[in-house]
């Protein structure tokens, strides 16, 4: 089971108009980001503290290694690997939006691992 994710609805109008877009309206790639907006519970203003949300930086942990990271989520043209900024479009991306501190998710990796993250902080970006 998913957990519940929140999200603002200017960041979902703006999400959903992107997507909307013709480059991107066929891609099937970011289908899951589509599932995510469709379950998200959507409040107005701002997303509460705590919470993943765009151009807000996310530490989390990999339960089974124990490492952590952190990134930052971005929209798609201010992604950038090198700085941690990854795109809302990425999976990496829309499986971590929404997320609050202390929620947990089970990831598939690139390479085809399965892993559990779990989110430690949230701060906003900069």
């Amino acid at each position: 089971m998913k957990p519940e994710i929140t999200v603002s609805a200017a960041d979902l109008e703006r999400l959903e108009a992107l997507l909307a877009m013709p480059p991107n309206r066929g891609r099937r790639d970011l289908d899951g980001l589509r599932d995510e907006l469709e379950r998200a519970n959507v409040v107005d203003g701002a997303v509460p503290d705590g919470i993943i949300a765009l151009d807000r930086r996310a530490r989390f942990r990999e339960e089974t290694s124990g490492r952590e990271y952190e990134l930052t989520l971005a929209w798609p043209h201010d992604a950038n690997a090198a700085d941690g900024r990854v795109s809302i479009f990425s999976p990496a991306g829309s499986a971590l939006l929404g997320l609050a501190i202390g929620q947990q998710i089970d990831w598939q990796t690139p390479e085809g691992h399965a892993i559990r993250l779990t989110v430690l902080a949230v701060t906003p970006a900069g």
